[in-house]
């Protein structure tokens, strides 16, 4: 597990901007670089899924540049809100934050805790107390992570393509509110798509989590009533990503982030705890 010290600074890959831009319409996810690019690496293929005209390839284009530079401001966008809430976020019930907390959260979890701040705690021990994963799986220590919120509704988003997540594991737990369907739905690792003509589902529970590989290709299936509200955790291991950016595949360029960045680091974990589990 992660170890007390100095302050570590986090970094980002520098293909955030340019790599794994998903466009719904068109269910790809794009790497873009300019127009050329655009057109050099994935003309045939957009042609093949409706882009077929000069105005739906420079909408396209539009949208693609929107999302670059919305990317671009997420570090300042993300310090901006954390300056306001420290500055004037006053809890309505803080004795969620301290007497009930424990109480609202499982046994099983709280023991899981426990032993992860215990010494000698390592990936395969805390994995086999949650009971999860099985086949080899290789992870360094869960040193950062990166948390939000979706949202599922009629009008709005209904599903998700698959994809997979910027994450050595990711929790993804279900709010609420009343809903039917969205099922989520898994295949192999992102280096084996063709692992995808068999997939697993698994139906939301209000309350329960589902905690599965980050690099595992999922998606959602469309929602049928309701509103579908879920808290994303992607947790990260920088003694794996170090080494190789799981979003571009290459060894990751890195640029100064505020906070956890994308959870990459300059300097190697001081442990680095590996674990096969079988």
């Amino acid at each position: 597990m992660a170890t007390a010290g100095a302050p570590r600074r986090f970094c980002r890959c520098a293909c955030f901007c340019s790599e794994n831009l998903y466009v719904a319409r068109y269910g790809l996810h794009l790497r873009f670089r300019g127009e050329q690019q655009l057109l050099r690496d994935y003309g045939p293929i957009l042609r093949g899924r409706g882009c077929v005209s000069p105005e739906d390839f420079q909408q396209l284009l539009a949208e693609l540049e929107q999302e670059v530079q919305r990317r671009q401001q997420l570090t300042q966008e993300s310090a901006a809100r954390k300056a306001l809430i420290v500055h004037s976020y006053r809890p309505a019930r803080p004795e969620l934050y301290t007497s009930l907390q424990d109480a609202t959260l499982a046994p099983e979890f709280l023991a899981a805790v426990e032993y992860s701040a215990s010494p000698g705690a390592d990936c395969k021990g805390l994995l086999q107390r949650l009971e999860i994963l099985s086949g080899e799986y290789c992870l360094g220590p869960l040193d950062s992570h990166h948390a939000f919120v979706v949202k599922y509704a009629p009008g709005q988003d209904r599903e998700l393509g698959c994809h997979y997540d910027n994450a050595e594991l990711t929790l993804n737990v279900a709010l609420g509110k009343a809903f039917t369907g969205g099922a989520l739905y898994f295949g192999g690792l992102f280096q084996a798509p063709a692992a995808l003509t068999e997939t697993l589902e698994v139906e939301h529970v209000v309350g329960k989590g589902i905690l599965h590989r980050g690099g595992q290709l999922h998606g959602a299936r469309p929602l049928g009533t309701g509103e579908r509200w879920n808290l994303v955790v992607w947790l990260r291991a920088s003694a794996v990503r170090n080494r190789l950016c799981p979003m571009c595949c290459r060894e990751p360029e890195l640029l100064d982030d505020e906070g956890f960045g994308d959870g990459f680091t300059r300097e190697e974990p001081p442990i680095v705890d590996v674990c096969a589990l079988t």
